[in-house]
């Protein structure tokens, strides 16, 4: 057996592979962006094709700069974004582009089925919110809009499944993709054809995916993937699962009194439970590999705003002055690092992908003596208070969980003053782990378990997964943060009145 394993992970904005070895230290990782393509307003599609040359490029990368050789490697596996769809032909092949879960295509088709109440009746039979970027959802819009795709599919697929099936041909899906598409009976594991049948999708069942561990081998490298990642024709390729699980499994969260935390393109904020929660409707449940079920609260309102920010609006016309040096998101950061604790009175709305209640994106309250630094550690902050929404929502309910620490994942971890931001603003301790790329590492943690490295998949998570630094909220840079979330969300509120208002006289 080799002595590492790979992890590759499709994200919302890139696509990386990484080279772990069996204690889980960090040996390569190579990363390739990931073109979002917008046909239409609201649209958010991926060409599945490109993806894969993305992820083959980068693990041919990963093995050449860490100086192993095929050989090295047990096994791989696959972590990717949650919901969305691909829908692939008996060969593996895509039949029309992938679709992100930022799509809001759907969100009038949503609307139409809440004025039904069918929303009321399929949220119990799935125990999750229904939303327009979910699996569930993009099948029935495909079916009304798209329905010649129906008939040239002979697989439904999520991210990571499309990958998987580069890899070995294997389609299969596991529990954790299902459940954050929408399409399973949470407590038991098994699709919600209850559901299904309600709104009208029964052509799409015989096309479900068969489901299995994460941690289970499930097919070895074939040639033509051999060829194009330079892996071992024959490498054991395991199941994976979907990148919110695997970046808390990577973050060592094993018990109810720790909360995962990633803030990347989604704000994603994960409580552990043993029973799936009923009291409030999660966003997102899915069962959870060590047993138990994962329950999040989230929306597109985290770091990948930031990163719209960095890209559309500072480096447009060129750099920042010479004498600042690094790139533009050092720049940001240090910009942020020298106003620490001291916010003024703005308001940043990160509401680029869509916001609570159609709420918009936006920055209120600028005069013209603020400076760089001001306006960007009101971006920062902005960002927090939306994963605070999302956590008061999570904790809410007899049956919510009561965590006493914060494991953080996702762009923001990286930043030591972000990270500080977090543990002063949700007033809990932040514990960023040591490995860079969350969600490779979790699926390299499935792998190594699935070849029998490491007894159990639990015994991975502990032998692979570690702290890095710990960040203790400070009250004195806390109380000036939290004094003006009560407005955040005030205006939140009045923003998507106005807004959809707004949009009735348009």
């Amino acid at each position: 057996m080799g002595n590492c394993v790979i992890g590759i992970d499709a994200g919302g904005t890139m696509t990386k592979a990484a080279l772990f070895d069996l204690s889980g230290h960090e040996l390569a990782c190579a990363r390739r962006k990931n073109v979002m393509r917008f046909p239409h307003p609201g649209w958010t599609e991926r060409d599945a094709d490109a993806m894969w040359t993305a992820a083959s490029e980068a693990v041919r990368e990963v093995l050449s700069i860490s100086g192993r050789t095929p050989g090295d490697v047990a096994a791989v596996s696959v972590a990717g974004y949650g919901s969305g769809l691909y829908l692939l032909d008996r060969d593996g092949n895509p039949v029309r582009p992938g679709i992100v879960s930022t799509d809001s295509r759907a969100a009038s088709l949503v609307a139409e089925w809440q004025a039904a109440g069918l929303v009321d009746q399929v949220e119990p039979l799935i125990q999750q919110r229904v939303w327009p970027g979910q699996s569930l959802v993009l099948l029935a819009w495909l079916l009304r809009h798209e329905r010649g795709v129906l008939e040239r599919t002979h697989r439904i697929s999520f991210c990571k499944d499309f990958l998987r099936a580069r890899l070995c041909g294997d389609m299969s899906t596991d529990p954790t993709d299902a459940g954050i598409g929408g399409l399973i009976d949470v407590t038991r594991g098994v699709y919600a054809t209850d559901a299904l049948h309600l709104l009208g999708l029964d052509d799409w069942i015989s096309k479900l995916p068969e489901i299995g561990p994460s941690d289970q081998v499930v097919g070895h490298v074939c040639a033509r993937a051999a060829a194009q990642t330079g892996l071992l024709q024959g490498t054991p390729v395991v199941r994976g699962a979907v990148d919110v699980t695997a970046a808390a499994m990577a973050s060592g969260v094993t018990q109810a009194s720790q909360m995962s935390v990633v803030a990347g393109t989604f704000s994603i904020n994960s409580t552990l439970h043993a029973t799936p929660r009923q009291s409030v409707q999660p966003f997102l449940q899915s069962p959870f590999p060590l047993g138990g079920y994962l329950a999040t609260e989230g929306a597109a309102t985290s770091a990948s705003n930031l990163e719209w920010l960095v890209k559309t609006v500072l480096a447009h016309g060129g750099t920042l002055p010479a004498d600042q040096q690094g790139t533009l998101y050092d720049v940001v950061n240090a910009a942020v690092h020298r106003k620490s604790g001291q916010p003024r009175d703005a308001l940043f709305f990160p509401f680029l992908y869509g916001g609570p209640s159609g709420a918009p994106a936006g920055i209120l309250g600028l005069t013209a003596d603020y400076s760089f630094d001001d306006v960007m550690l009101s971006v920062f902050e902005g960002i927090v208070f939306a994963h605070k929404i999302d956590i008061d929502r999570l904790l809410t309910g007899p049956d919510a969980a009561t965590p006493s620490v914060i494991r953080l994942a996702g762009g923001a971890s990286r930043s030591a003053v972000w990270s500080d931001m977090f543990a002063d603003i949700l007033g809990l301790p932040v514990e960023v782990p040591a490995a860079s790329e969350l969600g490779a590492l979790g699926v390299a943690i499935c792998a190594a378990a699935g070849v029998g490295a490491h007894p159990s998949l639990a015994a991975a998570i502990t032998a692979m997964s570690r702290v890095g630094r710990r960040h203790e909220p400070a009250p004195q840079r806390a109380s000036a943060h939290q004094a003006k979330y009560p407005r955040y969300v005030a205006v939140t509120q009045a923003l998507a009145g106005a807004w959809a208002q707004g949009g009735q006289h348009a």
